[in-house]
């Protein structure tokens, strides 16, 4: 009889690693994929992705129904971003009601979100490469929290607003947490579907 028990896993994916495991692109045999960080079983995919920047909390599993139920059923995705600037109340409240962007190169709006101004710098490991220091102009974090994932969402969102985004961690899928992952670092999990 053959073993149909499916596998989930919370993965830190650290900076510059690709969110996939394989790619047909010839120009990204020099980069970092999903498969370096552990021993998966044949069939694991990625549940949504992060870009090769942004650094924090990636889903994997061998379901694919599980992985299409958090894309598509509005399951929270909760981000720490570091925006270069002092982000302002009008801004955050912008961000919170939805902002244009642009997705599969047309103009989109984005869903209500929540999001709130950190007082202070979440702990979070060193990222591998150094973002850039004071001299270049005070930063300020958030946190956001979407039911969406367009690509690079969040990042065009802070854009949109005026406060580019420097530094995206997700910290939060739904119950899911980072907790006290590092980058890098890989933890099976069980998942009640």
């Amino acid at each position: 009889m053959q073993n149909t028990t499916h596998r989930y896993y919370k993965v830190f994916k650290p900076y510059g690693v690709v969110s996939q495991f394989t790619t047909n692109d010839k120009h990204a045999k020099n980069k970092t994929f999903l498969g370096a960080l552990g021993d998966f079983p044949k069939g694991t995919m990625a549940i949504g992705r992060l870009d090769e920047p942004s650094e924090g909390l990636l889903l994997l599993t061998t379901n694919g129904a599980y992985s299409y139920h958090v894309n598509n059923s509005g399951v929270e995705k909760q981000y720490y971003a570091q925006v270069d600037g002092i982000i302002t109340v009008s801004e955050i409240l912008k961000l919170q009601e939805g902002v244009r962007i642009t997705s599969d190169n047309k103009p989109y709006l984005t869903r209500p979100c929540i999001v709130t101004l950190l007082t202070s710098p979440p702990t979070l490991p060193k990222r591998a490469k150094k973002i850039r220091d004071e001299r270049h102009g005070p930063t300020s974090w958030i946190s956001i929290t979407i039911t969406q994932g367009k690509f690079r969402q969040v990042r065009k969102m802070t854009s949109a607003v005026g406060f580019p985004t420097l530094r995206l961690v997700r910290v939060r899928i739904g119950e899911h947490t980072i907790g006290t992952l590092k980058p890098a670092e890989v933890a099976q999990i069980e998942v009640v579907y």
